[in-house]
């Protein structure tokens, strides 16, 4: 349908189906996340939202369970990452829904913030690269991709009450580099944070909806709510918001009674304290005619609302009645969410144990080897058709022997939804095991290595309460590592998690939410069929290293404001600029390949480095460059800033070209006068393994 045809259909509504457009409605099959109405006298259909930035969840429904986005963006390829985001494209589709509410863009800002892992980085020049890869993916296959949650919603401690207090330096520099990737990718909608900024709601602010995100940008599709996100209907509609949601009574998203009205939700008060107020939620379905009636809201902002809900549905061929065909759970897809596991398989240390031999004797240890780790809890949760645990996996590619032992009780996953249903966080525990650390010591001293796996939790809605990991699994690490000479140990987490016994193993292995391959993946990289060409997109580093560590100001806020103080200063940019050793830096990875990095030059714009491949074993390298500012600069800026990659394979004995494009911004600052500048000088190009492994420079004069 054309442009023209869509503002004739706007033309045609009356008040009331405007309103309709533009909140959400009680879905009649009970499928859809979010399910705007159609109007049926004028043959446009409903437009269905699904949750997906793991794979796509329709409650009851199974789909394929791809990693989480942050083991994603640990491969450093965002040709893989547009690949996936397609393949949710066509699940999504295979789901007859019309909208994906995903992927999420936020900075990792707060190492615990409990929804770290469905986001992709603390670099704002490697979160865009994935938000616009997975964007192209998603609108690829004629389905809305929705980024989300705009702006600065960096934690679930307090995320619907607290403002952020943020430099407009710090917004332009890292929080909003990834939308703006995003829409420029083709983003069809986009999804407010609840938090303020600045002191204005977000699903409110005029400035960065009205201005930023559709003035300079351009930006010409729907900007839909977070759930129960807005309070003032008028000033959300000005403001610059075009779709409330969910536009039912919070007893309609919950189990049990459906007709229940709005009122206080029994919860625990750590859930409580990052979940919505329903009860101030003014909907649109109730207030937003009268509004635009007595003139309070202008009838060309309606019109425009409704809009650009109906251009959305136009460009995904829904107006005209196609509808790209989808697929879920397909060989295909199946095989994508192995590749994406093993690719983004970070090898943190090795002291020569991996990759394990095939007739060695095995003692596979910790409390969840016999389970898949799918994901966090919340809305990105899905459930598999298939899956494969680390039991079964190593078990059966091993051509030695492999004992499991538990060691300790199962590491529980906590959900947002099962504490919503009135699940005892403390009392989950329904496994029939009474595992004893002695006996998973006793496998462990009979065997040529012990692989040991740990993980921890997280949920939307509620943060961690810290680094560590969560039980006695510390304890049972090191007890392993005393018990036997040679240990290997299997982390899945979140984000990032302190390691306080990495000197007492002999190799780690950061497997993150791999999904429903995690098993088979994990045996490919232990094995060495697979290469952990992985590279970290967190830092990892003790708690009190990073910024927002130690400052309540700074986390979780003080009297409903949360102050970045820190500035541009966020993960490797804080710790390099104080001087602080990381555990492991930002695009840490080892190979069992050996690299070296011959030469590189500068040729309009982009870097070109040869890198060798020094061994016997093919391998994939991952390609890092980083700008330095000249000395004498007059404005404070991180020692080191990535300012590009590049993921290549590089057979054995064999060199290879990467080309790596320097960022838009690579060398300026923002100024809240003059916008981006270019402070002049001589800057350092630092190619190299991670933030802080060099390995060639060059020099580039501005």
């Amino acid at each position: 349908m054309s442009e023209r045809s869509v503002r004739d259909l706007v033309d045609e509504l009356t008040l009331e189906e405007t309103v309709a457009l533009t909140h959400g409605a009680s879905d009649p099959s009970d499928r859809a996340t979010g399910y705007v109405r159609g109007i049926e006298r004028l043959d446009v259909p409903p437009l269905r939202m699904v949750d997906g930035p793991l794979g796509v969840r329709v409650p009851g429904e199974e789909a394929t369970a791809f990693p989480a986005p942050l083991a994603l963006a640990a491969t450093f390829d965002t040709d893989l990452a547009e690949t996936h985001g397609a393949a949710l494209g066509r699940e999504t589709n295979g789901m007859d829904a019309d909208a994906l509410l995903g992927p999420g863009t936020n900075l990792i800002r707060v190492p615990q913030n409990g929804r770290n892992f469905e986001y992709f980085s603390e670099d704002p020049v490697h979160s865009a690269a994935f938000a616009a890869a997975v964007t192209r993916g998603i609108e690829s296959e004629d389905v809305v991709a929705t980024p989300k949650h705009y702006v600065a919603n960096s934690q679930e401690r307090y995320r619907a009450s607290v403002s952020a207090d943020v430099s407009e330096r710090a917004l332009r520099e890292l929080y909003l580099p990834s939308f703006r990737a995003a829409v420029d990718a083709g983003a069809g909608s986009v999804m407010t944070a609840y938090n303020g900024v600045n002191g204005t709601r977000m699903s409110d602010h005029a400035r960065l909806l009205r201005n930023v995100l559709k003035g300079e940008w351009g930006f010409e599709g729907y900007v839909v709510s977070d759930w129960f996100g807005t309070e003032d209907a008028a000033a959300a509609a000005n403001g610059g918001l075009d779709v409330e949601m969910p536009g039912v009574p919070m007893g309609e998203m919950l189990p049990g009674d459906a007709d229940a009205e709005d009122g206080p939700v029994e919860m625990p008060e750590e859930l409580a304290r990052g979940m919505p107020d329903a009860a101030s939620c003014e909907r649109f379905a109730e207030v937003l005619a009268e509004r635009v009636r007595d003139g309070t809201v202008p009838d060309a902002r309606l019109d425009d609302m409704a809009e650009r809900v109906l251009r959305q549905l136009a460009d995904i061929g829904r107006l005209d009645g196609s509808r790209t065909e989808g697929a879920v759970d397909t060989p295909e897809h199946r095989r994508l969410a192995r590749r994406v596991a093993e690719r983004a398989t970070v090898l943190l240390k090795n002291d020569g144990v991996l990759p394990l031999a095939d007739d060695a004797a095995v003692a596979l240890v910790g409390p969840n080897v016999d389970a898949a780790v799918l994901g966090g809890g919340g809305s990105s949760e899905t459930t598999p058709v298939v899956q494969s645990t680390p039991a079964d996996a190593v078990t059966s590619r091993a051509d030695g022997p492999v004992s499991v032992a538990y060691g300790l009780p199962p590491v529980e996953a906590v959900s947002m939804f099962d504490l919503l249903e009135g699940a005892d966080e403390e009392t989950a525990d329904a496994s029939t095991r009474d595992p004893e650390m002695a006996d998973a010591l006793a496998a462990a001293a009979e065997a040529d290595v012990a692989v040991v796996c740990v993980r921890d939790t997280a949920t939307e809605a509620m943060d961690r309460e810290s680094l560590r990991l969560p039980g006695r699994q510390d304890d049972l690490v090191e007890a392993v590592a005393d018990a036997t000479d040679r240990t290997v140990v299997v982390v899945n987490s979140s984000g990032p998690v302190e390691l306080p016994w990495r000197d007492d193993v002999d190799a780690v292995v950061e497997n993150w939410y791999p999904g429903q391959a995690h098993g088979d993946a994990l045996a490919a990289v232990l094995y060495g069929d697979a290469d952990p060409s992985g590279r970290l997109p967190v830092t990892f580093a003790p708690e009190s290293a990073y910024p927002t560590s130690g400052d309540e100001r700074r986390y979780p806020g003080e009297d409903g404001v949360v102050h970045y103080d820190e500035g541009v200063f966020v993960g490797y940019r804080h710790l390099d600029r104080e001087g602080v050793e990381p555990t492991y830096p930002f695009g840490h990875g080892e190979s069992y390949a050996d690299y070296e990095y011959v030469d590189a030059d500068l040729a309009d714009g982009t870097v070109h480095v040869t890198v060798e491949n020094a061994s016997e074993c093919d391998g994939r390298e991952v390609v890092q460059l980083y700008v330095e500012p000249p000395e004498d600069g007059e404005v404070e800026r991180p020692p080191r800033e990535l300012a590009g990659f590049a993921s290549v394979e590089v057979p054995a004995g064999e060199r290879v070209e990467a080309s790596v494009d320097l960022a838009e911004h690579a060398f300026d600052v923002y100024d809240e006068g003059a916008g981006w500048t270019t402070p002049p000088g001589e800057y350092a190009l630092v190619v190299g393994r991670s933030s802080r492994d060099a390995r060639l420079e060059l020099a580039a004069t501005r």
